[in-house]
């Protein structure tokens, strides 16, 4: 019990300083929770993450609760993904509890304005990190179709302006109609000897 115990507040302590410090929304969280839950603590592996992080994207909701719930609820169960949503939920809660008492204060000043600039020049670069370290993963995997499926998803959003829900649709359909196909050949080589 006294185990549980440090993982629920392993995790409540994490969560809540990772939301407390990312800036810019939930895609910043998602190399924050990588070095801390896969290369600090070991509790998951990268492919997890990865896996983690896809599933977060793509549900309804924002990424950074999403990745929370999926990770507290694959470390700790349900009580675990309850732990990180809370965990996730009560910085932007309190920061915005605070702001918006000073709002009015906030909304003109010129170095309240000139930082948020800057943090939003770090932002850009912390997601672009991100999508670099996904895209080379799905590259290391030499898997001609994942391939087609990043590079066709970025020009469908890029140039193509489409909405980003069928694109994550078709792509989650190609993916699922990949895996059919690798089940069958399976079968039938299980079949034929």
């Amino acid at each position: 019990m006294k185990n549980k115990k440090h993982i629920y507040r392993k995790l409540f302590t994490s969560t809540f300083y990772l939301s407390a410090f990312t800036f810019g929304g939930g895609f910043v969280i998602i190399p924050l929770m990588k070095k801390k839950f896969v290369d600090d603590l070991q509790w998951i592996k990268e492919d997890e993450m990865l896996n983690l992080a896809a599933i977060a994207q793509s549900s309804p909701g924002a990424v950074a609760v999403n990745a929370a719930i999926l990770l507290g609820y694959r470390v700790a169960g349900i009580l675990g993904a309850l732990v990180t949503i809370l965990g996730t939920i009560l910085p932007p809660i309190i920061t915005l509890t605070i702001i918006s008492f000073f709002y009015a204060a906030f909304r003109d000043n010129i170095v309240v304005n000139s930082v948020l600039k800057g943090m939003q020049a770090g932002i850009a670069a912390v997601i672009a990190d991100v999508v670099l370290n996904l895209g080379d993963n799905v590259l290391k995997e030499k898997d001609i179709v994942f391939a087609i499926i990043m590079v066709g998803a970025f020009v469908a959003t890029f140039f193509l302006g489409i909405n980003v829900i069928y694109i994550i649709l078709v792509c989650g359909f190609i993916g699922a109609a990949k895996m059919l196909l690798q089940i069958r050949k399976i079968q039938k080589e299980g079949d034929s000897q």
